[in-house]
């Protein structure tokens, strides 16, 4: 048994859903499946009863619920109290993040010459890892994380930006509504690597009573602004900080007339773990650098 089969158990345990259950631990569904099935072999029992149409908690797995919840607390705690202390603050994030970021550290580097502030790349479980394990003091996300031993911190917004071919038909406007583009494919990875925008633009258009026409799924060597080039009646979805800095040769970008692709952006932090006085200042610098236009 080890702290991530545990996780996932009580992931399966809030949604009863293996397939929502995999969307939010950022896997896939075959994986949270073998992990869970691991659990039970090891422990010796049932932990879930499954059908076509439910999964739910067994006795044994009801009784698990809170040891689970209370062993994972315990291990945030103890990477916590064995943590060195330094005069150090690190941030988790995704390359999307560095620029806010950039102009976040340099704000709190002015009043804090003699503290070091580090931008580190991680996937987005390495960066909930490192906060689990004290590894780092802040992540930033986009959307949120229900973990026990963190906790969530608002930042502000991010905004979808539609990208198409300047061939495309609708590429000489500078907004557009979901429903003309309902139409026309939209190009994405696979759901399992970009469960958040998928979720987004699907809830955008159930919004306004349409239905997203998906294309084939982006392959993990191409890149989406590419493959709209390829494809001119397509279009694909980039975080506005992406787009910001995407070449525009041959693009269009638009943003979506209604703000409807609007996604929180968290910072997730040790819940009890006291923020120091630099972390609080990167926190507000944060939250300035995070506002949209």
């Amino acid at each position: 048994m080890d702290f991530r089969q545990l996780r996932y158990f009580l992931a399966v345990g809030e949604e009863l859903s293996f397939s929502r259950a995999a969307e939010k631990c950022f896997i896939s569904q075959s994986a949270i499946s073998h992990q869970i099935a691991r659990l039970e072999q090891e422990l010796g029992a049932q932990l879930f009863e499954r059908s076509t149409r439910q999964v739910k908690l067994t006795p044994a797995g009801g009784r698990l619920v809170p040891v689970a919840q209370q062993a994972l607390s315990l291990e945030a705690t103890a990477y916590s109290v064995v943590r060195d202390p330094r005069n150090r603050v690190r941030i988790s994030a995704n390359m999307s993040f560095a620029a806010q970021s950039l102009e976040a550290i340099a704000r709190v580097r002015d009043r804090h010459p003699n503290v070091d502030i580090e931008f580190v790349i991680q996937a987005f479980t390495d960066r909930i890892d490192a906060i689990a394990t004290g590894d780092a003091d802040i992540a930033l996300v986009r959307g949120g994380v229900d973990r026990p031993g963190l906790q969530t911190i608002d930042l502000g917004v991010d905004e979808l930006m539609i990208v198409t071919s300047r061939q495309h038909p609708l590429s000489a406007f500078d907004t557009v509504e979901l429903a003309d583009l309902a139409p026309y494919p939209l190009l994405l990875p696979p759901r399992h690597n970009q469960v958040l925008i998928h979720s987004v633009i699907e809830d955008a258009f159930v919004e306004v009573g349409r239905k997203v026409l998906l294309g084939p799924p982006i392959a993990s060597n191409h890149t989406a602004t590419l493959d709209v080039l390829t494809n001119p009646r397509a279009w694909t979805a980039l975080y506005s900080s992406t787009a910001a800095e995407t070449p525009r040769a041959g693009l269009c970008i638009m943003r979506e007339k209604d703000n409807r692709l609007r996604i929180p952006v968290s910072g997730v932090i040790r819940s009890g773990a006291g923020e120091s006085r630099v972390l609080t200042e990167l926190v507000a610098a944060l939250r300035q650098s995070m506002v949209l236009d």
